[in-house]
């Protein structure tokens, strides 16, 4: 089992959703997030004043997946989030080595 974790444009969620829908992901976790990478922010403008905004908002998604699932899901993500402009984000896999659900009390694969 892997942890998915995609940082995404936040505007690229709803198409992100539908795309991981459609190959059978049946939950996913949304977080809200303020970061950088290479692009280091830009510059805005307010009632005349330029201010530097050195974090920009981003939308971390998290999924929990079987291992055989784990080239689609990537490929999922990877394809829909892509606009082919700086900031589009970044994918990491993570090793999950045990799931429960709380209600249930099933395990490992049972539980995703």
């Amino acid at each position: 089992m892997k942890i998915v974790m995609a940082i995404i444009k936040p505007f690229k969620l709803e198409e992100v959703r539908d795309a991981l829908t459609a190959i059978g992901v049946r939950g996913l976790t949304v977080t809200e997030v303020r970061g950088y990478g290479r692009q280091k922010g830009h510059t805005e403008i307010y009632r005349g004043a330029e201010y530097a905004v050195s974090f920009l908002p981003k939308v971390k998604i998290e999924v929990a997946v079987n291992s055989a699932q784990l080239d689609a899901v990537i490929e999922a993500i990877a394809s829909t989030a892509r606009t082919g402009r700086i900031g589009d984000g970044k994918i990491f896999v993570i090793d999950l080595e045990h799931a429960l659900r709380i209600r249930t009390g099933d395990l490992d694969a049972e539980a995703i």
